[in-house]
């Protein structure tokens, strides 16, 4: 409870006070500022963390192929099947390519990036709770990269819908 309260809802509550704030004094440019400055220090916060991870879990993940392999294949699985049947949906249903392609592979992201800071948050860095954070960081980005690959080069075969409706898009949309 006290990682619980101390990770996650003081920052929670430090930061809608914060946004609440900024929002009454300065208005959105006010906010926008603030966001701009602090954003490299989140970027860096979120690549020191997975230094740590990783530095932690090093050693798991060298002596204990066969767990990482456990927990791999089944992340892997889902990734691609969940984007497969969302890119499939919405080529039947007369999305355009342009949607499509995101909207599977949101659908198949696993945002491990929250996951990582519960995890930690939690149950520390030398958990089996961060194991799998690690072991999910390390299949999500190539699978997630193959991905693109695959919305970038079916594209054309995408928009060959020989037996599907067309969809008109609206401007704007």
């Amino acid at each position: 409870m006290t990682s619980v309260g101390l990770y996650i809802v003081v920052p929670v509550v430090a930061a809608y006070a914060v946004r609440r704030r900024l929002l009454a004094s300065g208005g959105e440019p006010a906010l926008q500022a603030l966001l701009a400055r602090i954003q490299p220090l989140s970027l860096a916060a979120l690549l020191a963390t997975l230094v740590l991870l990783f530095a932690f879990q090093g050693g798991q993940i060298l002596t204990q192929p066969l767990i990482i392999a456990v927990l791999a294949v089944p992340i892997m699985l889902q990734a691609y099947l969940t984007f497969g049947f969302a890119y499939w949906l919405n080529r039947v249903s007369g999305e355009a390519h342009c949607v499509a392609g995101p909207s599977a592979l949101i659908g198949a992201s696993n945002f491990f990036e929250l996951a990582v800071t519960i995890a930690i948050s939690l149950f520390g860095f030398e958990s089996g709770a961060a194991l799998v954070t690690v072991v999910g960081v390390l299949v999500e980005v190539p699978v997630m990269l193959s991905l693109v690959k695959i919305v970038n080069r079916s594209q054309v075969w995408y928009e060959q819908r020989n037996k599907l409706p067309e969809r008109k898009v609206a401007a704007g949309e």
